[in-house]
């Protein structure tokens, strides 16, 4: 009797295990992709949410502030870049020159530290007067001066205001400074 109970409680936990199996696999083979199952629309549609007293923006504003931030980030990047190789090769240069005159190479290297210095006090200046971003490169031709342009973009008194702090910063004349808005 007592191996009777026991067959009967393992055939009772087997055909539990085996029912368990079977539901998972019923429930699990139905299931759809998420974004099938949730709908944007269904879940938040064109409301926004509010999250301590402030207002989360908008999907389309939050993708184009994240391109426009990556846009900023890779120009400093690539100007960083630039900037990097053009030092280390005057210092090789410098380095290498065992008594000869270095005098030139070493103005093209104060040069290049000045250039970054006025185009830091450029872009610090363009982001106190208001603008979200900006980036500032200077070359032997001129300046070019990239702002992050407000929804209704740049106007000519925009424009004014920028070659004006950039006059102020720089030797250049207006017609050396190129303004480019971002959008």
């Amino acid at each position: 009797m007592k191996t009777w109970k026991r067959n009967a409680v393992i055939a009772g936990v087997l055909v539990l295990v085996c029912a368990g199996i079977y539901l998972n696999w019923l429930y699990g083979s139905g299931t759809q992709d998420l974004t099938q199952t949730l709908d944007a629309d269904k879940v938040l549609g064109e409301a926004t949410l509010v999250m301590n007293g402030g207002v989360m923006p908008q999907a389309s504003q939050v993708s184009r502030q994240d391109s426009m931030d990556e846009y900023f980030a890779q120009m400093r990047l690539s100007r960083q870049t630039a900037r990097d190789d053009a030092i280390m090769l005057l210092q090789e240069t410098i380095s290498y020159a065992e008594g000869e005159d270095t005098s030139e190479t070493s103005r093209k290297l104060e040069g290049i530290i000045a250039d970054a210095l006025a185009e830091s006090e450029i872009e610090s200046l363009v982001i106190a007067k208001g603008y979200q971003d900006c980036v500032a490169y200077i070359s032997d031709g001129g300046i070019s001066l990239a702002v992050a342009s407000p929804a209704e973009g740049l106007t000519q008194s925009d424009v004014s205001l920028l070659a004006d702090i950039v006059m102020g910063q720089t030797d250049f004349t207006l017609s050396d400074i190129r303004v480019v808005g971002v959008e």
